[in-house]
C-alpha cells in the first residue's frame, strides 16, 4: 500500500490530505490513473495536459522529484510516499 499526500491545492478535489492505495508493485503513471479514477475528471484537467503530468505540478517518491527518476515510469512499491504538489502562484 502507497501512501499518498495531497499538498492543500488539491483539497477542493480530493476532500482530503492524504490516502492510502493498495496497487502493489506499480509506476507513478498507473498510480495517477488509479487516482483519476477515484478523484474524476478535476483531478485530471488539474494535472494533466495532453496525457502528461503538467511541468508545474511536482511530484516526489519519498522525497525524490519523478524528474530526476524516470518521469510518470517511476517504479513504487508497497510503503512509498508519494506527494503531488502543483506549485500555485500569486502576484
Amino acid at each position: 500500500m502507497v501512501f499518498v499526500k495531497f499538498s492543500s491545492a488539491l483539497n477542493n478535489i480530493t476532500k482530503t490530505r492524504a490516502t492510502n492505495i493498495n496497487l502493489g508493485d506499480t509506476t507513478v503513471k498507473a498510480l495517477f490513473e488509479q487516482l483519476v479514477t477515484e478523484y474524476g475528471k478535476d483531478f485530471e484537467t488539474n494535472l494533466f495536459q495532453d496525457g502528461e503530468i503538467r511541468r508545474f505540478v511536482n511530484v516526489y517518491v519519498n522525497g525524490e522529484d519523478i524528474r530526476h527518476l524516470c518521469g510518470s515510469d517511476t517504479k513504487i512499491t508497497d510503503n512509498d510516499e508519494i506527494s503531488i504538489l502543483p506549485a500555485i502562484s500569486g502576484g
